[in-house]
């Protein structure tokens, strides 16, 4: 079969590669249609995500996909061999059955931005009906996504952050209620975030670039001596910076309680909810019309041409096999 080959830390290339085989009753073939390029899957690559090992032998990239079971059964899945690929080996428990009206496009772009998403808002943020929900990094797609669900989930009012400014205006557009430029001066963010809390109290900080920014946005959230309001910090990526100073006088002075979503961060539990509830849940929300993505689209053969490619912030690069 044809699929983009890798060796940690090289750029996968469009080679034969010999077809998986299901090695046990929870594994079974399918036909891929289309499949993501992520940062998770870029970070895999690279040999840089502390989920890539340190095999040099050469795999196949992309850990999940869209495609056709032999019954002709449409599905979303998650791979137990690389997904980028015509043909792959998917966990039957990490399978979802994709509901009509929804395009192998959308589909393929979909999912991990609803785990990086829903999963951080739904079972670490726990978001619920007139919360206040700030998205530190929003510009992203996952960040896209993440409005969308905070007001699916009924947040009263959805704040971004960002450095875009077209990227920031499009989320108004989505849902988002306030955006803040984080191209301003620190003061001027840290007095924006602590007038937002003071006037209608943040519940839960979903932070997709951590690094100074979060250090702004806890040093905002930070209390006096007197009562605060309870926060929920969750953080699920480090592209501003995977280190922060955090003193501990903020923790002292507030109630912030902090926690990470992301691979390894969710019980058995809420793993088998994210493919048996939330990810059917919501793409569905997508086929009815009401979850939005944006793609751009490339072939299989063009795999090392377009690894590399820089992608219109907000969009996923979708594979077409």
């Amino acid at each position: 079969m044809k699929a983009a080959v890798y060796i940690s830390g090289q750029t996968p290339k469009y080679l034969d590669f010999a077809e998986p085989i299901p090695q046990n009753e929870n594994q079974i073939l399918i036909t891929v249609k289309a499949a993501a390029v992520k940062n998770l899957d870029k970070g895999i690559v690279s040999g840089h995500h502390y989920s890539s090992g340190g095999s040099t032998e050469p795999k196949v990239a992309g850990v999940d996909g869209v495609g056709i079971l032999a019954n002709g059964t449409r599905v979303y899945g998650f791979g137990a061999s690389g997904m980028i690929a015509e043909k792959a080996i998917i966990d039957k428990n990490k399978m979802v059955k994709l509901p009509d009206g929804i395009d192998d496009i959308t589909a393929a772009a979909l999912p991990n931005a609803v785990m990086g998403a829903g999963a951080a808002l739904h079972f670490r943020a726990k978001v619920k009906n007139g919360d206040v929900v700030l998205i530190n990094g929003a510009t992203g797609v996952t960040g896209l996504v993440a409005v969308q669900i905070a007001k699916h989930y009924g947040a009263k009012r959805v704040i971004v952050t960002g450095r875009n400014a077209d990227a920031l205006n499009h989320l108004l557009s989505v849902g988002a209620d306030e955006a803040i430029s984080l191209k301003q001066e620190d003061e001027q963010i840290v007095n924006k975030i602590k007038d937002i809390h003071k006037i209608t109290p943040i519940d839960s900080v979903v932070d997709y670039i951590w690094g100074h920014p979060a250090e702004l946005i806890l040093s905002a959230l930070g209390g006096s001596g007197g009562t605060t309001h309870k926060v929920k910090y969750v953080t699920v990526g480090g592209m501003a910076g995977d280190k922060i100073q955090l003193s501990s006088g903020i923790l002292r002075s507030s109630d912030i309680e902090i926690s990470g979503s992301g691979l390894g961060s969710l019980d058995a539990d809420a793993m088998n909810k994210l493919f048996t509830e939330l990810l059917p849940e919501m793409l569905q929300l997508a086929a009815d019309g009401k979850l939005k993505i944006d793609t751009e689209t490339a072939n299989l053969n063009d795999i090392e041409a377009v690894w590399h490619k820089e992608i219109p912030g907000g969009k996923r690069l979708v594979i077409v096999i």
